[in-house]
């Protein structure tokens, strides 16, 4: 889709939704260091909310590890994708994971260890099945990075390539938020519903896509081409858009919304 519209909220009637939320740029606001991010104690307490409301169909899909998630969001204990699917936990807390062989790890670990040490204000970031080259603070070295990261992919043609926000990926063919999304709609208590996925990058996009595919919303953080229908400004046009979520789906004291609790609120205008 290539126009989008803002993501005003409105009551969502005769409809269940699913939330799929990213992390990063969503609900974290982007920091100079990926280990310095964090997600606001209020906003944790409207997920929790949210995920009651919609009787359990709420998970994060992010680029992280699970274990990173988890301290982000505690004390939730969500569903979750990460690493962009390639470690995925469902609603009953059974985990499972895409992993690389042990030698591949190993060798990308040395390689990419060595590269990123002749280029100062980079980081590499491990996350076992993956490994992100992260350039924030060195942004004079985007294209040896993104050399770096394709000359990899041709050494071993099981990894695919996946640029972000000052940041290349090295992640596992066939990988990505879109397969991530489609996995959790088959399961309970996702399956059924209509799929609203808010994220901010390209990693996002995949995302985008499935959902578009399947009739859902999608809501684009933050400036920047995208397949996503609609758009919030930045992260805290998405705590507004918690908040405005919860507010009005408690204000309707209809025995519907009490007895049900799966009404919530659209990205639509």
């Amino acid at each position: 889709m290539n126009i989008q519209k803002d993501a005003g909220p409105q009551l969502l009637r005769e409809r269940r939704y699913a939330f799929f939320l990213d992390v990063d740029g969503t609900l974290a606001a982007i920091q100079p260091r990926p280990d310095e991010a964090f997600i606001p104690k209020g906003v944790i307490a409207n997920l929790q909310k949210l995920a009651e409301a919609s009787e359990g169909a709420l998970a994060l899909v992010s680029g992280r590890p699970l274990v990173e998630l988890d301290q982000l969001a505690a004390p939730l204990q969500l569903p979750l994708a990460g690493v962009h699917g390639a470690e995925r936990r469902d609603i009953h807390g059974q985990t499972e994971r895409i992993s690389l062989p042990d030698t591949v790890s190993s060798e990308l670990s040395t390689l990419l260890t060595e590269a990123v040490a002749r280029m100062p204000g980079t980081q590499l970031e491990t996350k076992g099945m993956a490994f992100a080259l992260h350039y924030r603070q060195a942004e004079q070295y985007q294209q040896a990075v993104l050399e770096l990261a394709e000359a990899m992919t041709h050494r071993y043609p099981m990894l695919a390539l996946q640029p972000g926000k000052c940041v290349v990926e090295l992640k596992p063919q066939g990988v990505n938020k879109g397969a991530a999304l489609k996995d959790f709609m088959q399961q309970a208590p996702f399956a059924g519903r209509t799929p609203v996925f808010i994220g901010d990058d390209l990693t996002d996009e995949a995302g985008f896509n499935a959902v578009n595919a399947m009739d859902g919303i999608s809501i684009k953080v933050g400036e920047g081409q995208t397949q996503a229908a609609y758009r919030l400004s930045d992260v805290e046009a998405v705590y507004h858009w918690l908040n405005q979520t919860l507010l009005q789906l408690y204000q309707d004291d209809t025995t519907s919304v009490r007895s049900q609790g799966y009404e919530s609120l659209s990205s639509r205008i």
